[in-house]
């Protein structure tokens, strides 16, 4: 490797760390959301405030980052969403309320919604156009690894909960896990913004400002100093022509012209598929959605690391075969594989029965009244609601809260193996699939003079949807139950997938301007 192409990796591997915490910051409440519900007392809609309200702001963030990080430039922008991922961390873990928490997420919303935005940019802006693809797909990477991360994090914080060491007690993780789960994070958003300092400014926002002695000095160190007065000259050019088709740009009025309209549909399905299928649950609920196979605490952390490795191995995959499977078959297989295992998440827990015998009971241990479930004792329940519901009527919300894991342990009769499966089998279907592939046909499906105007519209669309399956996903577990969620999931996918089968059309190997001509012929006509 070369000088400039080391120095240049290097450079990239720091920027795309805010894809790490951005991926962190999100999972990292997955750990945490049983922990609150009962620390705060708070109610399904209210746990899952806690939960999305990151996105939320994040999506606030990325219609702004754009245009500020034009007028300040990209790296001060990515420093100051590392002082968010620290400060967010650091207030989150120290909240005393349900309130604080929510503020304190926000807060760190922020500074996801301008990473998302700002670090892939910017390192496509700075690296050679031979390595830009490898270089950019750091960051995607690193958004996954930041989830993997997360999982593994939050599964060691449970287990030194429960060791006996003094320095252990001290610290106070056996009485706040949750609070150290979430104050890890400030350590990686510390080193990102120190790691900044030595990252330079953007040479194309550098040559947009007109500062190109600085420019030329960037592009010497990541192009080599014989390339870097051609790759200027062609940043300089590309800018004007940049600011030619701005002049030419249609009204945003026009992404909903009759020309528009397959394509806005198929891309408002992808944006709308790519959440409603429930990816966000899996992510941000892993664990609840594990201790409501039975499992325990325990193995219900230990499970979402093993997501969250499955996730990182078939993104991996994804990348590696999109340019050579092509878009739509894979969109197929996934969207088919996200069914299918969506159905059997449905049938396994439509299938169990909840029943508290003598000995489940009594070893429910001294934590729990359990004289007052006594009138529970060997009645059969046929679903998780009234279940639920029963033990509802017999203790106080409090103990249910604190409780109510502990208790589908003792009930429910299941193979939680075949959760694990189905759980692994969507993740994997998705990460080769919606995941990677809905921005690649973002990027090719809109024409050139509309493309960052509808982008930004089903992006926003993509983003309320993903804030509403979030907020929305432990109101339906408590009130639909798991089986019936997961069947609305499967059938969203499956109405998807023959969205994807009539309307979609492959665009590996076209150009954009052929894509144009077969998808839009008539948006010239109608400027």
């Amino acid at each position: 490797m070369t000088k400039s192409a080391s120095y240049t990796a290097r450079t990239a591997l720091i920027v795309a760390l805010g894809g790490f915490l951005m991926g962190f910051d999100a999972s990292v409440i997955s750990g945490v959301v049983s922990f609150v519900e009962v620390e705060f007392q708070l109610t399904k809609i209210q746990l899952g405030w806690a939960v999305a309200s990151l996105s939320l702001a994040a999506t606030f963030a990325m219609l702004v980052a754009g245009p500020i990080s034009d007028r300040l430039g990209r790296k001060p922008v990515l420093q100051a969403a590392a002082l968010l991922f620290a400060v967010s961390a650091v207030w989150s873990a120290l909240a005393g309320s349900f309130v604080e928490l929510v503020l304190a997420r926000m807060l760190g919303g922020f500074g996801v919604g301008a990473a998302l935005i700002i670090a892939p940019m910017f390192i496509a802006e700075m690296a050679p156009a031979q390595q830009r693809g490898r270089l950019v797909s750091f960051n995607q990477l690193n958004i996954v690894l930041g989830i993997s991360a997360a999982f593994m994090s939050n599964y060691l914080i449970l287990q030194l909960s429960q060791s006996p060491a003094p320095w252990a007690i001290e610290l106070g993780l056996q009485q706040w896990p949750w609070r150290w789960m979430l104050m890890v994070e400030a350590v990686p958003a510390v080193l990102y913004f120190v790691g900044l300092r030595l990252v330079p400014e953007s040479p194309r926002w550098l040559i947009m400002r007109g500062d190109l002695e600085p420019a030329l000095a960037v592009l010497t160190k990541t192009n080599g100093a014989d390339a870097a007065p051609t790759e200027m000259a062609a940043i300089q050019a590309n800018i004007a022509t940049e600011q030619q088709e701005a002049a030419n740009q249609l009204p945003f009025s026009s992404i909903f012209s009759q020309p528009m309209r397959l394509v806005l549909a198929i891309g408002l399905s992808v944006a709308v598929l790519q959440q409603i299928t429930g990816i966000n649950s899996v992510f941000f609920y892993a664990p609840m959605i594990f201790e409501q196979s039975g499992i325990g605490t325990d193995a219900a952390f230990m499970q979402a690391v093993v997501v969250g490795l499955t996730n990182l191995a078939f993104t991996v995959v994804a990348l590696m075969c999109i340019d050579r499977i092509g878009r739509k078959p894979l969109l197929i297989i996934g969207v088919s594989g996200i069914t299918c295992s969506m159905l059997l998440l449905a049938w396994v827990f439509g299938s169990a029965t909840y029943v508290l015998s003598a000995e489940s009971i009594s070893a429910l241990g001294s934590s729990l009244n359990t004289t007052a479930l006594e009138s529970l004792r060997e009645v059969v329940f046929d679903n998780d609601i009234a279940f639920k519901q029963a033990l509802a009527s017999q203790l106080s919300p409090e103990l249910l809260r604190q409780h109510e894991s502990q208790l589908i342990s003792a009930a429910i009769q299941m193979n939680p193996m075949l959760v694990l499966g189905g759980i692994i089998g969507f993740v994997a279907s998705f990460a080769i699939s919606l995941g990677p592939v809905m921005w690649v046909l973002f990027s090719e499906l809109f024409p050139n003079r509309l493309r960052a105007a509808a982008i930004s519209f089903v992006g926003f669309i993509n983003s309320a949807v993903s804030f509403l399956v979030q907020l929305l996903f432990p109101w339906q577990l408590a009130n639909l139950g798991t089986s019936t969620t997961f069947l609305i999931y499967g059938m969203f996918a499956f109405a998807g997938l023959l969205i994807i089968l009539r309307l979609l059309p492959e665009t590996r190997g076209k150009s954009l301007e052929q894509i144009e001509q077969d998808l839009v012929p008539g948006l010239a006509a109608a400027k």
